[in-house]
């Protein structure tokens, strides 16, 4: 066996093969995951470069992510079709080819036809690593892969700030596409040398519907835009409405064409099992709070404290630490510990890092923050390893492909849900809490203009008196400034509770066998 080795107790364990080519399938998910964030601290030099306009440089990231979520649920079909270990490698030789031309455009069209290419590329990367865990591993060694897997998955967007503002600083934008070809090569010739064996080739390849994919495809795409739409020109704007009809309607026809065909694309009977739907509602507020907590950070340290994207990266390494230190905890109690309790237990930690950090004040900075960072660091690794058991562990060999892809774009939704929330928060509550604090100021109220930065004595000889323009000019940014805290600290408690209430979902799950072994 190509996979499996056995030990003086015939036990199966995995070979270092097996071994070597796993951590080369998680380095091609690592960069796929890490180009998101690393592109997002340098969209102003990639806009000044190529003279794109405000507004448009949105796509830059849109078109990568909607090009993702779409590739993700359909990693099982092609799993199917062409198997792991080919499906992989045609992957990441594709996200290399479309990071080449990335790095090579010249204009605004030309990068964004290659992002999604790439997206679609990377989208197909993460649920086949997730997959793999189970169909190349025996129970006794899933712990530390989905460990693994974990790691390179929730570390990519901790440590992609700082690294493309190093790279931003230090050299072009161009880099930021350019550092993905040599792991890709590297990834690509590994995976084709170490990961070998007819296992991820027994399945039998589907049917392909293409009416079925075309309704996904529109599906998502439309949900996408109709979600980055909403927080800047409301939910009830014709053209968002339109984009989430198209949505439903688009999803109506998928799941009508899924689960009448003999074959389907995606194979929507997963969720016929109780704990996989209950661990994909887990992938979701996951999402909401890692992807939430990810952008609101560099938000605030931005637009409040005025870092730069290579000082936010640096303080944002705190959970990433955290998070690495925690990882062979997570494996050692995983082992012992029924998951139902670590997933309760990681879920009310991370909630409480969320909530924890609603407090900010115009002073907060990383000192302030470093608690915080920590308990979400800790409680990551719980909140994926044990939820991923639980969701995937049980199903079939034949079902593992296609759950890993819906497992995985639940959490890529469940981010995507969660980022226009917080805009719709910020949108909405920075204007009320401006006039709110515009009233105070005009009732004479010193400790607010003491809060919001304005000098005390400054603020008593204007009382009772019209301010002048100049004042006016003078107070208008503290007051920006204060209600944008307000508003974020809303969409930090916002994201908390959401994902508080994961911990309820946990209570409902089936305390799943103990796999042999363990």
């Amino acid at each position: 066996m190509d996979y499996f080795q056995m030990n003086n107790d015939d036990m199966p364990y995995a070979s270092v093969k097996t071994w070597i080519g796993f951590l080369i399938m998680s380095l091609g998910m690592f960069m796929a995951i890490l180009d998101i964030q690393i592109v997002a601290a340098s969209l102003p030099a990639i806009r000044n470069a190529l003279g794109i306009a405000p507004d448009q440089m949105v796509w830059v990231q849109t078109a990568y992510l909607t090009a993702e979520i779409v590739a993700i649920p359909l990693t099982g079909y092609f799993t199917g079709l062409l198997g792991m270990r080919r499906l992989f490698v045609a992957a990441v030789c594709l996200f290399t080819a479309a990071s080449v031309g990335c790095a090579q455009s010249q204009s605004f069209d030309t990068l964004i036809a290659w992002r999604i290419v790439q997206g679609f590329a990377g989208g197909t990367l993460i649920p086949a690593v997730f997959s793999a865990v189970f169909l190349l591993f025996p129970p006794r060694s899933q712990a530390l892969a989905t460990t693994i897997a974990g790691v390179a998955a929730v570390l990519a967007p901790t440590v992609g700030p700082i690294v493309g503002g190093w790279i931003t600083e230090s050299w072009s934008w161009h880099w930021l596409f350019r550092i993905n070809i040599a792991p890709g090569i590297l990834a690509a010739i590994g995976a084709t040398i170490t990961l070998r064996g007819g296992i991820a080739d027994q399945r039998t390849p589907r049917a392909f519907d293409v009416m079925a994919l075309a309704a996904l495809a529109v599906s998502l795409t439309a949900f996408e835009i109709g979600l980055k739409d909403a927080p800047a020109l409301g939910w009830t704007a014709p053209r968002v409405l339109g984009f989430l009809t198209v949505s439903l309607i688009g999803a109506a026809i998928f799941v009508g064409k899924t689960l009448r065909s003999a074959w389907p694309l995606v194979e929507l009977k997963c969720f016929q099992d109780r704990n996989f739907a209950i661990g994909c509602a887990l992938s979701f507020a996951l999402g909401i709070g890692l992807f939430g907590s990810t952008y609101l950070m560099p938000f605030f340290l931005g637009l409040v404290r005025e870092h730069g994207a290579l000082r936010i990266g640096e303080i944002m390494l705190a959970t990433g630490m955290a998070q690495l230190l925690a990882a062979p905890v997570a494996v050692m109690l995983e082992r012992r510990v029924d998951a139902r309790w670590l997933s309760f237990a990681g879920f009310a930690l991370f909630a409480a890092g969320l909530l924890l950090s609603s407090r900010q004040t115009l002073s907060t900075d990383a000192a302030e923050m470093m608690v915080p960072q920590i308990m979400r660091g800790a409680a990551i690794m719980f909140c994926l390893l044990p939820p991923t058991r639980l969701a995937l562990g049980q199903l079939s060999e034949r079902l593992v492909a296609d759950g890993s892809g819906l497992f995985n774009l639940m959490r890529n939704l469940g981010g995507a849900v969660g980022l226009v929330l917080i805009d719709t928060v910020i949108f909405s509550r920075s204007a009320a809490n401006a006039d709110a604090i515009v009233a105070k100021l005009q009732s004479g109220d010193v400790g607010t203009a003491v809060a919001i930065g304005i000098p005390r004595n400054a603020f008593l000889e204007q009382i009772g008196q019209p301010p002048d323009e100049f004042a006016q000019e003078m107070v208008r940014p503290l007051v920006e400034k204060a209600a944008l805290v307000g508003a974020v600290n809303d969409a930090w408690l916002m994201i908390g509770i959401l994902t508080a209430l994961a911990v309820l979902l946990v209570l409902f799950v089936r305390k799943p066998p103990t796999p042999v072994g363990l």
